[in-house]
């Protein structure tokens, strides 16, 4: 039982840090932390994930209706707030765009590719909301958004990588075998992007979450 609280405490945790980019916002995800919290492991798994204390208040507050279903008290907002509300508020200038459009117009899916289009200033500008704010301001430029959704794609991939090796790389536990579990859709799904290696990745990910030390 305590294996299934610490996933559903990480996924209800993966919720509140991502809920910036979620189609609904807090009003989507607040009903889930409700849904899902309702036992007290998981409450007890939450407070001993990093920030998970600052959603455990939340939904406590969530609970007793000091704060409305559809809205977060500004000093619980993951990462001090800095990856909410940016986008829409931002845009690029004519000539940014045109830069966009010629670094995207032979973009590969490489590290190196990747690394170039965060290295350019106007991205740079957004800090860690560089995704969804370029996402927003282009968001009209159908053509542009579709070469964009690769970079996201790909952006993603990697994390998911550096995320699965790490993994596999430390001592098998109760709590990291938990975590792959939690995890296995998005293991499941950007992994094989990598080729065999991805595939090798995967299979050791499996092995880690059903053997038992």
């Amino acid at each position: 039982m305590q294996q299934q609280a610490h996933t559903i405490a990480q996924r209800l945790l993966n919720l509140y840090r991502q809920a910036h980019v979620i189609d609904g916002g807090w009003a989507a995800v607040n009903q889930v932390f409700i849904a899902e919290s309702n036992d007290s492991q998981v409450i007890t798994e939450l407070e001993t994930l990093p920030t998970g204390k600052k959603l455990v208040e939340h939904i406590k507050n969530l609970r007793s209706g000091k704060t409305p279903m559809d809205s977060i008290d500004k000093d619980l907002l993951p990462y001090g707030g800095l990856m909410t509300g940016m986008a829409e508020n931002e845009s690029l200038s004519e000539k940014e765009i045109n830069q966009l459009k010629q670094v995207l117009e032979n973009f590969e899916p490489t590290p190196e590719n990747l690394n170039e289009i965060k290295q350019l200033p106007f991205v740079k500008k957004f800090g860690n909301d560089w995704i969804q704010s370029i996402k927003s301001a282009i968001s009209s430029d159908h053509d542009l958004l579709s070469k964009w959704n690769t970079v996201i794609q790909t952006d993603k991939a990697y994390r998911v990588w550096d995320s699965a090796k790490e993994l596999v790389s430390e001592t098998l536990t109760e709590r990291n075998r938990a975590q792959i579990q939690a995890d296995m859709p998005e293991f499941e799904t950007y992994l094989p992007m990598f080729g065999d290696k991805g595939k090798e990745m995967l299979a050791k990910l499996r092995t880690f979450m059903s053997s038992r030390s």
